[in-house]
């Protein structure tokens, strides 16, 4: 199993008429660190719509470096970008960061590949100091638990490996660590892909911090042991009223909380918001292919030509969600209002 030291899961190599993006392979992991060096947008596009590069800031991120990738070696720059940016858009249909990245990108001004480059990296920047200005909102979430052994629960995985930073859910973690609190995580597996257990348990761990394996079904048990004080999640998209969109099974440990009474958070940076749909039915979710179910690690666990159904995220309410963390503040309570006066916008 390889080391999390000195693991960067998304770089620039070179300048930005010759350069290219580096991304960390976390299919790979944990056995294996592979890196990918996409010269071209086709290759950015496949990593991220095989989840080389996952979580929503990191795709976002990813995508900015794509654009720069789109404008190399050609005569009109503006052209180009915006078909790499629509092109690179397609991948994946959930994460709003995505989209907002690529937005974003297509209105540098001049559009050269040296201001695209400038502009990527900002983004980039920008990502990792909303990590640590989320875990600065979050730490107390993690300081008020009491003094029982009550733990974390987290999903999938919205750590360093998802982000520029140091995550958005597990960033009040690795701030606790720094200051030596005594605490514990305990990461569901998150099926069907593991993200839980080939990611989120493996940078805790590698991190120091106690975490704790759990199979996604044993949430419930957990939960009615009394071992768990908070729930907290990432988020790909969060809608104006505040239904938010995760991965597959947040909404199940979202009514579980709800029943056990059980604060549930959820950790997103203001780029998450996607002000422009009511409410969570509007937002698109993404069905995987049935061989992530059915063969997901080279061995078939289900009969040929079974019929499946996978839907890659579900949306839990504003009404189960008890505040939602931004780099700008905390949400609560989650509606409409609130969220535009922690945003500031309208």
């Amino acid at each position: 199993m390889v080391a999390m030291n000195a693991v960067r899961n998304i770089e620039w190599i070179g300048d930005a008429a010759r350069g290219h993006l580096r991304l960390l392979d976390q299919t790979r992991l944990p056995n294996e660190q592979v890196y990918l060096d996409c010269c071209d947008v086709q290759s950015v596009w496949e990593a991220i719509k095989r989840l080389s590069v996952r979580g929503a800031p990191a795709i976002g991120i990813a995508a900015a470096f794509g654009c720069v990738i789109g404008v190399q070696r050609v005569d009109d720059s503006a052209a180009f970008l915006k078909k790499t940016a629509d092109h690179l858009a397609t991948s994946r249909p959930t994460a709003i960061n995505l989209f907002w990245a690529v937005e974003r990108m297509k209105r540098v001004r001049p559009c050269t590949g040296e201001t695209l480059l400038l502009q990527a990296k900002a983004i980039h920047e920008e990502d990792a100091r909303m990590c640590r200005q989320i875990g600065e909102y979050a730490l107390p979430l993690i300081e008020r638990l009491d003094s029982r052994g009550h733990g974390v629960l987290t999903h999938c995985n919205a750590g360093a490996l998802a982000t520029g930073g140091i995550g958005t859910a597990t960033a009040p973690m690795y701030l606790a660590h720094e200051r030596n609190l005594a605490f514990n995580v305990f990461a569901g597996e998150t099926r069907p892909l593991l993200q839980g257990a080939r990611l989120t348990a493996f940078e805790l761990a590698a991190a120091g911090i106690d975490v704790t394996l759990i199979c996604d079904d044993m949430a419930a048990q957990v939960m009615r042991e009394g071992r768990i004080g908070m729930v907290i999640t990432g988020a790909d998209r969060i809608a104006a009223n505040g239904d938010t969109a995760n991965k597959i099974g947040t909404y199940n440990l979202a009514v579980l909380a709800r029943h056990h009474s059980i604060p549930f958070y959820v950790a997103a940076p203001s780029s998450t918001f996607d002000l422009s749909i009511c409410d969570g039915t509007r937002i698109p979710i993404e069905q995987r292919p049935a061989r992530e179910m059915t063969e997901g690690f080279g061995r078939r666990t289900a009969p040929d030509n079974v019929k499946t159904y996978s839907p890659a995220f579900d949306v839990t309410p504003n009404s189960l969600i008890s505040a939602i963390v931004t780099e700008k503040g905390l949400i609560d309570p989650v509606d409409r209002a609130r969220i535009c006066m922690v945003l500031d916008r309208i």
